[in-house]
């Protein structure tokens, strides 16, 4: 699934946190944007100028998790 990354800071001994939110276009990314379009969200997005990913949906990276409304989408659209 295409997707971008939130990162979420950790606090002291809170670790970072990254949430993948499916991407809310199709638009092919080098890694120079500067906002990408989330699915969850009409209005709101990412600002992180990096490239978007191929992420399973099954994720085991520790410190990584789906945002819960991405994936409610997702799964009405298979």
């Amino acid at each position: 699934m295409l997707a971008v990354a939130e990162r979420m800071r950790g606090r002291r001994d809170v670790p970072d946190l990254v949430i993948w939110h499916a991407s809310g276009d199709d638009v092919e990314c080098d890694g120079g944007c500067d906002f990408h379009a989330i699915a969850c969200s009409d209005v709101e997005g990412i600002v992180l100028p990096a490239p978007k990913h191929d992420v399973p949906l099954d994720l085991v990276a520790p410190g990584e998790r789906w945002c819960d409304d991405c994936l409610t989408i997702i799964s009405r659209s298979e």
